[in-house]
């Protein structure tokens, strides 16, 4: 998701091409997100503030969960990202978007709930923001995030390709200035704001052979978004990439070995206030 600071800080950008590829991301990663909400107990009739809405995946997802008598209310610094979420969300009365950032801005009611998939990795202070969006939350309402953990990939037996690919991804992550191991940092960061220690969950995209193609797409979308920054920053050459043949190359090999394919772990953590 976008991320709510300064859009220049977002490693990703807000294209539209990235967020073409946050649509198709979301498509894989919805159920676990719904999953984590559902336990947190995001239900029927809840007020909602979607934190980094970019275009409106989860906001969307929200709507399902909360039904006609509740509300969602996304939020994000990126005006393009808000302009597709908008028509996303045509049809539905009960979810609207607002530009700016949550942590700073005023709302006219409070909140059930505080959500955001993939925000805090791109903070340069999550604890800060944590800690400032909880004001916008009724008593016992739910603050509840969803976020990466880059080391909890993995192939076995090993695809040295993906293996590299997700390599790449981390160390250019790192570089921009994000935080790759913000889903095990979840519990140290919600403590650290003050709030109760938080719940969590593990989930991951998993894929074996030629039932991988999930997997593998996450990754080879993100290595094509970074290309530019990977040759900028010294991660990787466009000759070692070689982003015309590296979906069948990367395809072939996972195939060819039967490997199992481990996504990044995703974590979800939640607690009330």
């Amino acid at each position: 998701m976008s991320a709510t600071e300064d859009t220049s800080r977002y490693a990703l950008g807000h294209s539209d091409r990235e967020l073409d590829r946050l649509s198709a991301q979301a498509r894989v990663t919805d159920p676990i997100t719904r999953q984590f909400f559902r336990e947190a107990g995001i239900t029927r009739g809840m007020r909602v503030l979607d934190v980094g809405s970019g275009a409106g995946d989860v906001a969307l997802l929200l709507a399902e969960l909360i039904g006609d008598t509740g509300e969602v209310v996304g939020v994000d610094r990126a005006p393009g990202a808000l302009a597709v979420a908008r028509e996303r969300a045509s049809s539905r009365r009960n979810v609207s978007f607002r530009e700016g950032d949550p942590a700073r801005m005023p709302f006219e009611r409070g909140f059930d709930a505080v959500v955001g998939r993939y925000v805090l990795q791109f903070q340069p202070d999550p604890v800060a923001m944590l800690r400032a969006l909880t004001r916008h939350l009724h008593p016992g309402g739910i603050v509840a995030f969803h976020e990466l953990d880059w080391d909890g990939v993995q192939s076995f037996p090993p695809s040295p390709t993906y293996d590299q690919c997700c390599r790449w991804i981390s160390e250019t992550l790192r570089m921009l200035g994000a935080e790759t191991r913000m889903g095990i940092k979840l519990h140290s960061t919600f403590v650290a704001a003050g709030l109760p220690a938080p719940s969590m969950r593990l989930g991951a995209v998993v894929g074996g052979g030629v039932n991988s193609a999930d997997c593998l797409k996450l990754v080879t979308d993100l290595i094509e978004t970074f290309l530019p920054d990977m040759g900028r920053l010294g991660v990787a050459t466009a000759a070692d990439i070689d982003i015309e043949n590296l979906s069948d190359r990367i395809s072939r090999e996972v195939t060819s070995s039967n490997s199992v394919i481990v996504g990044r772990a995703e974590m979800g953590a939640w607690t009330r206030v």
